[in-house]
């Protein structure tokens, strides 16, 4: 069921044009707003920065809140129907991507004259289904459209992080946001909240000493911790670490990934032989600076224990996974092979 509230809200008139993508921190009230793409941290942020874009037009818009997979035939037409007094209005319809036959032709329909007083918001987390919408609403005057697509390298989550924090007017080390990138890139909404966090605990410069003292114990900052102690030799520290991570309650197989992504990356720069950081980045889709990272830390390493070290981790993954061989033990074991690989 539609879920509505009181108020009404001021909307740009349309403009001639095809679709304008548009970032998700910077998002205006438009005839027909696409979300699209499957990651919610920066849906959440476009539609946030919507919402406030509206209520600062007029805080009382009426705003109505659906779901396409159970849409009944007709509904679209009462949403957005012009109030007597011709206020504003808001329809947000989440799960496009799940819509039936009767969401796809009303709203096609729709979208032939859409209301001007009306915002549609349509959220679509990507699939063929329904994908005739999504081409359609790029059509409509005026239209703007949000790319929600996961950001899958390091590079596009640290330039995230600097963003937040230049929107924020603080300053933050490039080594800091790599940092927290390393200890939550895999989570962006994580990530974002992580960046509001330090924001509100700092003054000033956040430094890499600050993401660490605060992120340090986070179950992927212990992972890769492990894997840079065990990549450097340490095979020491890289043993405090994985006990310390087992009595802190981080599961084994966080750790193996960690392992696991460090070693792909060594083996990608190796097997990609000699060349500019920034040329091999472009081909191997991992940032420069990873890939100077991996650069150094390849020579140091012998090959036929690399790829001891890689079957070691293999192993350990497979029981950490319920393969039989107690997973304690074989992580242990992976991370004194992966150690014993420095020449």
């Amino acid at each position: 069921m539609p879920v509505k509230s009181a108020g009404k809200t001021a909307a740009r008139k349309p403009t001639a044009g095809a679709a304008t993508t548009v970032p998700p921190f910077d998002l205006a009230p438009a005839p027909v707003v696409l979300l699209a793409g499957s990651e919610e941290a920066l849906a959440d942020r476009a539609f946030g920065a919507l919402l406030a874009r509206m209520r600062e037009a007029d805080p009382a818009f009426e705003r109505t809140d659906t779901s396409a997979a159970g849409y009944q035939k007709g509904q679209l037409a009462t949403w957005t129907s012009p109030s007597l007094f011709d206020e504003r209005s808001l329809v947000v319809v989440d799960g496009v991507d799940a819509a039936g036959d009767a969401f796809v032709e009303d709203v096609l329909d729709y979208l032939r004259a859409p209301v001007e007083t009306v915002v549609l918001v349509l959220r679509h987390r990507g699939g063929n289904r329904a994908k005739k919408v999504l081409d359609e609403a790029r059509a409509v005057p005026g239209v703007a459209e949000v790319s929600c697509q996961p950001l899958k390298r390091d590079q596009e989550k640290v330039d995230f992080v600097l963003g937040d924090v230049r929107r924020a007017r603080r300053k933050i080390d490039l080594e800091a946001a790599r940092a927290l990138v390393a200890a939550l890139g895999s989570d962006l909404g994580e990530l974002a909240a992580a960046v509001d966090q330090l924001l509100g605990d700092t003054d000033g410069t956040v430094t890499e000493d600050a993401v660490h003292r605060y992120h340090g114990g986070r179950r992927e900052a212990t992972g890769f911790e492990v894997a840079d102690a065990a990549v450097a030799g340490d095979e020491g520290r890289a043993l405090v670490l994985v006990r310390h991570a087992a009595a802190t309650g981080v599961p084994p197989v966080l750790v193996v990934a960690a392992l696991a992504s460090r070693l792909r990356q060594l083996a990608k720069v190796a097997a990609a032989g000699r060349g500019r950081a920034a040329d091999l980045a472009r081909d191997l889709g991992m940032a420069p600076w990873l890939v100077e990272k991996a650069q150094r830390e390849v020579r140091a390493l012998d090959p036929e224990r690399l790829a001891e070290a890689i079957l070691a981790v293999a192993a350990a993954d497979h029981a950490v996974k319920g393969g039989g061989t107690p997973p304690e033990h074989a992580l242990e074991r992976a991370v004194r092979v992966v150690a014993a690989a420095r020449r």
